[in-house]
């Protein structure tokens, strides 16, 4: 009984071990969480109010910026991410374009 127990003890703290390692790697930082129901309906109509149109090609939950992000692509392909809070006020915006190394570029708007 008690070898079970510490091989169960070694299988939890190496599963704590890959999560930290994954952590500190950046494993999780890619794990965004779209906005969906009637969340969704508010967040997009508020960023497209704020960016007078255009369309809703990306959404998060629990963004850095705020608690909503919404990620409008406008006519001629510019894309602007609005960050909201939870009552879907706008608390502003970044003109967002994408480099051939696939890494963000963002520019206050």
């Amino acid at each position: 009984m008690r070898r079970i127990a510490v091989i169960v003890a070694l299988g939890i703290t190496l599963v704590g071990v890959a999560a930290g390692v994954a952590l500190a790697a950046g494993g999780f930082d890619d794990a965004e969480t779209p906005i969906t129901g009637a969340a969704l309906t508010r967040a997009s109509a508020a960023a497209l109010a704020s960016t007078g149109g255009g369309r809703v090609t990306e959404t998060e939950v629990g963004d850095e910026d705020g608690y909503y992000e919404v990620e409008v692509t406008l006519a001629g392909g510019r894309q602007v991410d609005v960050h909201l809070d939870r009552s879907f006020n706008v608390l502003g915006s970044v003109a967002d374009t994408e480099r051939p190394d696939d890494k963000d570029s963002s520019a206050e708007r």
